[in-house]
């Protein structure tokens, strides 16, 4: 497999992790409080994040960084956008939360030129624009009669305040997968949001049922799993390279609207999963003769 390949594989594993993490958290937003949800999501994500040092021979030793502060930066950015992302999902259902993080590619491909100076080819920046037209298809019918709707005002810009942190914790990332070790840069941002989400002890926290401890722990398994996977990728492939693929969590993303909520799309949704589909496939398409081998 080329380092591409490589990549892309392991940000599609990342993101089906991820849905499965967001829709353990949506079962639990009504009872459970913010603070606590991200306590938990992150303590029990360093069970699967050590384990992954250990078969790897970096832990204790992988720990260790000649970078603090870039890595303090990641974790602040990063945990910022989970609290943002997580009082998202309390206010929209998956597949729309999912659909407003589509703009995270745009502003990462953007970043990622000018911060790390990425090449962004002719052919992403057509398929990025195919996927951002996908999202206005679907978005844009909804934001046109939402007058007296606030709680769905504020779930949008509580996404897109979501996709912009995000971005940024991102680029921090590539800068950081260059000299730090992959999996002690998931530990420490697991480490950091909970001891951020254990902060708001003071502030009140819930006492959850059985099933609601199950869905807290699937939580943070899931978000550990999909912290791996996810900063992998970018150790191997460019984080413009691998945005559009982002695209994907949209079908993870419906299927678990349709299955547990009974949300069915409407018309406008097959229009724009379309567009972004196209524009999945042809990024990967036009990029795949350029990669460089590694093994496996």
């Amino acid at each position: 497999m080329t380092n591409d390949q490589v990549g892309i594989s392991m940000r599609i594993g990342a993101t089906l992790f991820f849905t499965l993490m967001v829709l353990c958290v949506k079962l639990t937003s009504g009872t459970i409080p913010l603070g606590q949800m991200v306590f938990f999501r992150s303590a029990i994500a360093l069970i699967p994040l050590v384990l992954f040092l250990r078969l790897t021979d970096d832990f204790p030793g992988g720990l260790s960084t000649k970078r603090p502060f870039g890595h303090i930066r990641r974790c602040l950015l990063g945990a910022a956008a989970m609290f943002s992302s997580f009082a998202t999902i309390r206010y929209l259902p998956i597949a729309e939360a999912t659909i407003i993080g589509y703009v995270t590619p745009i502003f990462t491909m953007i970043l990622a030129r000018i911060i790390l100076g990425e090449q962004v080819t002719s052919a992403r920046w057509i398929g990025v624009a195919l996927g951002f037209s996908g999202i206005l298809t679907l978005i844009l019918p909804q934001l046109t009669g939402i007058q007296g709707n606030e709680n769905y005002l504020i779930g949008v810009s509580l996404g897109f305040l979501t996709a912009m942190l995000t971005s940024v914790a991102m680029i921090q990332v590539r800068s950081l997968t260059k000299t730090e070790n992959a999996g002690a840069i998931a530990f420490y941002f697991a480490l950091t949001c909970a001891v951020l989400g254990g902060a708001t002890l003071p502030l009140g926290w819930a006492t959850p049922s059985l099933e609601e401890y199950a869905l807290l722990i699937g939580a943070g398994f899931a978000g550990g799993v999909a912290h791996i996977l996810m900063t992998l990728g970018y150790k191997y492939s460019e984080a413009s390279k691998l945005a559009p693929f982002e695209y994907l969590s949209l079908v993870f993303a419906v299927l678990a609207d349709l299955l547990i909520f009974n949300i069915i799309p409407g018309s406008n949704f097959y229009v724009a999963a379309a567009f972004i589909i196209a524009s999945v496939s042809f990024v990967a398409m036009k990029d795949r003769p350029k990669g460089k081998a590694v093994r496996t």
